[in-house]
């Protein structure tokens, strides 16, 4: 028998629970750390944006204009929840509603300049900040860091991990 309950030859058995335990638990402790340092990013733009309307902003800077109906989607809100989020954008600058030129019934809705630099600043803070946590890595360990977080948005059926992701923005 292994450390782990299985008998030699066993390699390619389930899991032990003990193993899914630790996992979790090294999950959700990663997990509350990258939440501070996004909190820590935010609070730098709280006098101007809630995370909700940070959250919001950052879905229009990564997918680009979209109609109210859609983006309240992608949040996962009502449209009327969306909408009041975005009045309040509209207001401060950082989005704008754009009527289609081809058919006026339909608005667009888009994050303004002000709100872009915004959003890239928050993630540029949040980028330095986790690059600051992984230069303390070792090298051996950054790469299987690399290959276990791969293989866990894999799992989750989230998008290929690697450079350039696209998930920066996203709080």
């Amino acid at each position: 028998m292994t450390a782990h309950g299985q008998t030699a030859g066993e390699g390619s058995a389930a899991p032990d629970r003990d193993d899914v335990e630790a996992v979790t638990h090294a999950v959700l402790t990663a997990s509350k750390l990258l939440a501070a340092v996004s909190a820590r990013c935010l609070a730098a733009v709280e006098d101007r944006v809630t995370l909700p309307q940070f959250r919001l902003l950052a879905v229009l800077a990564t997918h680009g204009d979209a109609k109210l109906v859609t983006l309240a989607e992608r949040l996962g809100v009502n449209p009327s929840t969306a909408m009041r989020m975005l009045d309040r954008l509209i207001v401060a600058g950082l989005a704008e509603r754009q009527v289609n030129p081809v058919n006026r019934r339909e608005t667009s809705l888009r994050v303004t300049p002000a709100g872009l630099r915004l959003v890239e600043d928050v993630t540029a803070g949040r980028r330095r900040e986790v690059a600051t946590i992984v230069e303390r890595l070792a090298p051996e360990q950054r790469t299987a860091l690399i290959e276990a977080l791969t293989a866990f948005t894999a799992a989750a059926g989230g998008p290929p991990g690697g450079p350039g992701g696209g998930a920066d923005a996203t709080p």
